[in-house]
């Protein structure tokens, strides 16, 4: 009876506005989805169909992190550590891990199912990495700290590198700061950090893969075709234009139906939103992210533990990063990168680890109080 009423009592304290605020974003994505796929030209909804069972296996996968207080899954953050790093090099073996838009991010069963590894880390990571940072708490003052402290990230960064897939190394970046700065880094610290990076960045950019480069050099040249990642952007940029306020309608965008837009139902779904929903379609989107963002910041002060806020700011960090740098890459204003844009973009292992990650916040959202009979 007791068990009963435990559950009962954590299943009300579930954050309900969080839950209606990433479903209506998955609707209203699926339903753009159905056109980026041109389900009303080929009458194929296969993709779509493959989406909602990546959207059901992910609540699945929700239940399960729920039925495990998070501090019981912190216990094990050395044996998760160990877990995470295995699976960023283990693809990385010939024979074993698979090369797919120029990078060897990916294993492959039967022939047919595709799983990126670094999808899964980060939840693993998280769960780990902020067990480390929890220990260093108010520590954070002196270069040797925060040195001590990277150690732990270092190899994550490094292993990403070498795959190469940049754009999963700075969700991993992003998640690392997120998570020192709430743990209490100096303003010193970060300022000298801000002019390290810039002084470096010469050096970084000697160090990217000749693809990355490449993205950079687009980035300050846009007005150049020839150049890879420009004409992705372009063509972008047309269909966000033309959609004007209220767009063309759904299934009526020219560079949408017509495939103009390349990866349209991925990367560039965000175009597809602007052309045919328009500014007015865009917006909405906007706000509902940002309420998103919002909600977790609030969970995240609102948690029963410092481990718990940090755990909740990593997933932040993450889902903020890949919505500003999808949306940023679309409208011009950042590099493209392959960043999925979240519950929105095509894509089973993304959807699904997007919300096993939202599990973890949701499990210390539910846990926030004490339950007393």
């Amino acid at each position: 009876m007791a068990d009963k009423k435990v559950t009962l009592k954590l299943i009300k304290q579930l954050d309900w506005k969080l839950i209606i605020i990433v479903l209506s974003i998955f609707l209203l994505g699926l339903v753009v989805l159905s056109s980026a796929t041109l389900t009303k030209q080929t009458g194929n909804f296969m993709q779509i169909y493959k989406q909602i069972l990546a959207f059901v296996l992910g609540c699945f996968l929700i239940t399960i992190i729920l039925l495990f207080d998070y501090n019981f899954l912190g216990k094990y953050y050395k044996e998760l550590y160990i877990v995470s790093l295995v699976l960023l090099f283990i693809v990385l073996i010939p024979g074993i891990g698979v090369e797919r838009g120029g990078a060897r991010s990916w294993l492959n069963f039967f022939g047919i199912l595709d799983f990126q590894t670094s999808e899964l880390v980060k939840l693993t990571f998280i769960l780990s990495y902020a067990k480390i940072v929890e220990s260093k708490k108010g520590e954070l003052n002196t270069l040797k700290d925060i040195l001590l402290i990277l150690m732990y990230a270092f190899p994550f960064i490094g292993l990403l590198f070498a795959q190469p897939d940049l754009g999963t190394a700075i969700v991993f970046i992003c998640i690392v700061c997120g998570m020192l700065f709430t743990a209490g880094l100096s303003t010193k610290i970060i300022r000298r950090t801000i002019i390290l990076v810039i002084v470096s960045l010469p050096l970084m950019y000697m160090l990217m893969a000749d693809h990355q480069k490449q993205r950079i050099i687009a980035f300050l040249n846009p007005d150049d075709p020839t150049l890879k990642g420009n004409y992705q952007v372009m063509q972008s940029m047309i269909a966000i234009g033309s959609g004007g306020l209220t767009g063309k309608g759904l299934y009526q965008g020219s560079q949408t139906q017509y495939e103009f837009l390349p990866v349209q139902d991925s990367d560039f779904i965000y175009a597809v939103i602007g052309e045919e929903l328009g500014a007015l379609g865009m917006t909405v989107f906007l706000v509902l992210f940002a309420l998103f963002l919002l909600r977790i910041l609030y969970i995240a002060k609102e948690a029963k533990d410092f481990y718990g806020t940090l755990i909740v700011v990593g997933v932040m960090s993450m889902f903020a990063y890949q919505i500003i740098q999808n949306i940023g890459m679309t409208v011009a204003l950042i590099p493209v990168t392959g960043v999925t844009l979240p519950f929105v973009s095509y894509g089973g292992s993304s959807l699904m680890t997007s919300l096993a990650n939202l599990g973890l916040v949701l499990n210390v959202s539910m846990r926030r109080k004490k339950i007393n009979f």
